[in-house]
């Protein structure tokens, strides 16, 4: 489809059909703006033929990007600014997967919308969705865990996999100690659930949601009131699991039925209990490390699908944390150092 030619650092590229190249170009050459943004390289268009000029490692990689964007216009994918962000992130990443593949990887079709990923790491998680019958996605706000998570439960319900779906979260600010509060039990229980509720609107027709809870087919509830069950036949996520201890993790992957699959989701750095008291997100993947079958996948701020600034917010708060920990580690050398004489330390 495309055809390049090398002669010292000019690249030529030649798009077969005019129609490809106003997809490729964008309104008003918005697209082509991005990709020439994105590189030192001169980039100029006349007719059907693309001439990059520059070194050529960069020439190289402007070449890759137009052949992955070329992918996005043969499978009638729209190229949005965006688009164009992503791909290049992955092909600076290199992997054995393809950026057009990634990103045109359909997971739910609905309400007028595709979900798809649209981060290689996400791809890789929904990948051991398919591959895994427990699954933990572990990273920070804005990645996609959650709602990628709930877009396999519908699908997995509509192509009948599973009977039902359950979500639960930790109601951690309640003390899960639910009964003290006022009202019906779902007046107690939707302000800490209500993010699960948002994400299901988004792929089902609300109207059918009530009378699929009433049916028991989607069951939203706070992990308190998992205890004691066996869930079979079930789709189940855990959202914000870094609010579990350790005793509830286990309570709830022992839940596991057959013809289950569960998602556990969560941050590390977000963790919600008490001081003192220690996360079971943060020390189930040391207990179950090596066990078949469960898989543990890892988001980062390079997976941030909400405004660029919430990536850039993730990294700014990971260095501070960093920085603190050494700090708090170094008076901790240093206290040790300048210990009296004569103070044994162990006594302390």
């Amino acid at each position: 489809m495309v055809e390049s030619t090398y002669a010292h650092t000019q690249v030529k590229v030649v798009v077969p059909e005019e129609q490809m190249m106003l997809h490729l170009l964008g309104t008003e050459d918005e697209l082509l703006r991005v990709v020439e943004d994105s590189f030192d390289s001169d980039i100029h268009v006349r007719g059907n033929e693309i001439t990059i000029s520059g070194r050529p490692e960069d020439n190289a990689l402007v070449v890759r990007l137009i052949e992955e964007l070329l992918r996005f216009v043969e499978n009638g994918t729209q190229i949005t600014p965006d688009t164009i962000e992503r791909v290049l992130a992955m092909l600076r990443s290199p992997g054995p997967e393809r950026p057009a593949d990634v990103l045109t990887m359909n997971i739910l079709s609905a309400r007028g919308r595709t979900i798809r990923p649209k981060t290689l790491n996400q791809k890789r998680y929904v990948d051991a969705i398919d591959k895994h019958t427990i699954v933990f996605a572990i990273g920070p706000a804005g990645t996609g865990k959650t709602y990628l998570a709930m877009a396999k439960a519908v699908k997995a319900l509509q192509a009948k996999e599973v009977n039902r779906i359950i979500l639960t979260r930790p109601a951690v600010e309640a003390g899960e100690r639910l009964g003290f509060l006022p009202g019906t039990l779902y007046e107690k229980i939707d302000p800490y659930l209500r993010p699960l509720y948002d994400a299901l609107h988004d792929m089902l027709d609300p109207d059918s949601i009530p009378k699929l809870m009433a049916a028991g087919t989607i069951e939203v509830a706070p992990l308190a009131y998992m205890r004691g069950r066996t869930l079979n036949d079930a789709f189940i996520i855990l959202d914000e699991a870094q609010n579990t201890s350790p005793e509830q993790m286990k309570m709830f992957l022992t839940r596991l039925g057959f013809g289950s699959k569960i998602v556990v989701t969560g941050d590390i750095t977000q963790v919600d209990l008490p001081e003192g008291q220690e996360s079971g997100l943060r020390t189930v993947e040391t207990i179950l490390d090596g066990i078949e079958d469960i898989s543990f996948c890892r988001l980062t701020s390079n997976d941030v699908v909400r405004h660029k600034l919430v990536g850039k917010i993730v990294d700014a708060y990971g260095r501070h944390e960093a920085a603190q920990r050494r700090k708090q580690g170094n008076g901790a050398v240093g206290r040790e150092t300048h210990r009296p004489h004569g103070t044994d330390s162990s006594s302390r």
